[in-house]
């Protein structure tokens, strides 16, 4: 007898669960969208927005994904034929070298397979190797969604600076901002871009680019930029209006403003570390489970692997297999594994991803673990024992 009716827990790795209170605050008439109310909690959402990222630089907000904020920020610095450097590890920095590829920029990759972060020493070969400094920018992915590798920002920048190149540092925080700790100033990012969606906990819709004094000289220096990504009306505006390039995404937004006003009650250090915690009691059932059978951590070290996903393998077609049971027999929703281009697997049927980003606490993450533990035990899955134990040790530590 199926076990599901109730709430279910989406522990996809974005859209993440929603608060009660972002919903609530989006259920509401269609405001007049020239009312000074409005125009005031917009005026308020962009300095916290800064907070969450960690920076005193200049915010443009689209309505659009992670891709569209991929393009406004590929958009305003670098033209048709210009080069720039893709570093990648998973799937999505893959993703952001096709679209500047779309924009007419030469990309070169550095492929740093799917389970290891961005190696600095590579980058600075790179660097080293362009003579006369034609690339324009660096695109990094803090977290790749899809393998939940974590690359360590602050040392790319540390290259940048060592080896005196000008391009921007341009990071990819659509996974990571609001769970792992990302300082925007601190690390020297130029750009960083992000979406509406995971760490923020609001649905998907509304695209973030953020930018530093280097990166707006860039973009004056552009010979053109589209009317929609210009990022200077939106993070300048001389009325209400070009925040968003047209009318405002109004109901996103109140959600958004329930949504910082949780991370302000809470404090961002602290959710950084309810996000590592919270981790931390996952790799630990991970890591139990794979003492015994086929269940394996994407990510070996420790180190590398994000606050905010958690991917995991178990070999066709068993990661299909598991994420039903637990979808139909309990309501608990894993993220499907994203493995393009594993020729072992091309479909991802083996693969699975924990999403703990967000709206998330001890219990659901508990419950989470039980629920898999269930689940490999109903399958008749080999595993390992004492995840539960080994979980329950890291919450209460």
């Amino acid at each position: 007898m199926p076990l599901s009716n109730g709430r279910p827990h989406m522990a996809l790795p974005g859209p993440s669960m929603m608060p009660d209170r972002v919903l609530q605050a989006m259920h509401r008439p269609a405001p007049d969208i020239y009312s000074p109310e409005l125009h005031q909690m917009v005026a308020g959402i962009v300095p916290d927005l800064a907070y969450v990222g960690q920076t005193d630089g200049q915010l443009a907000m689209y309505i659009c994904n992670g891709h569209g904020a991929w393009e406004a920020a590929l958009s305003n610095t670098v033209a048709p034929g210009e080069a720039v450097l893709a570093p990648t590890t998973g799937a999505f920095g893959h993703g952001w070298a096709e679209m500047a590829q779309g924009l007419g920029a030469e990309v070169e990759i550095i492929d740093h397979g799917r389970t290891a972060p961005i190696d600095p020493e590579r980058v600075r070969a790179a660097l080293l190797a362009d003579k006369g400094q034609r690339i324009k920018a660096v695109l990094a992915v803090h977290v790749d969604t899809s393998s939940s590798v974590r690359s360590d920002i602050a040392a790319l920048r540390a290259v940048l600076d060592e080896t005196g190149h000008p391009a921007l540092l341009m990071v990819d925080c659509i996974a990571s901002l609001g769970c792992d700790e990302f300082r925007m100033d601190a690390w020297g990012a130029d750009v960083m871009v992000t979406g509406s969606q995971k760490g923020l906990m609001v649905p998907p819709g509304l695209g973030f680019v953020f930018f530093n004094a280097r990166a707006a000289e860039v973009r004056r220096a552009m010979p053109r930029v589209s009317r929609y990504w210009d990022w200077g009306p939106r993070a300048d505006p001389a009325m209400f209006y070009q925040y968003f390039g047209g009318t405002a995404p109004t109901h996103h937004l109140y959600g958004l403003r329930a949504a910082l006003d949780m991370i302000r009650d809470e404090g961002i250090e602290a959710v950084w570390a309810r996000h590592a915690r919270l981790a931390q009691a996952i790799w630990a059932a991970g890591e139990a489970w794979a003492a015994y059978g086929p269940f394996r951590l994407n990510v070996p070290d420790r180190a590398h692997r994000s606050h905010a996903v958690t991917a995991a393998q178990l070999g066709a077609p068993l990661g299909d297999r598991l994420r039903e049971w637990c979808r139909e027999e309990a309501g608990l929703v894993l993220g499907v594994g994203l493995r393009v281009g594993d020729p072992d697997d091309p479909t991802g049927s083996g693969y699975f991803r924990f999403g703990h980003m967000g709206h998330v606490n001890a219990h659901g993450i508990l419950g989470l673990i039980g629920t898999v533990e269930a689940g490999l035990t109903a399958l008749d899955i080999p595993h390992g024992a004492g995840a539960v134990e080994a979980a329950v040790k890291v919450v209460t530590e």
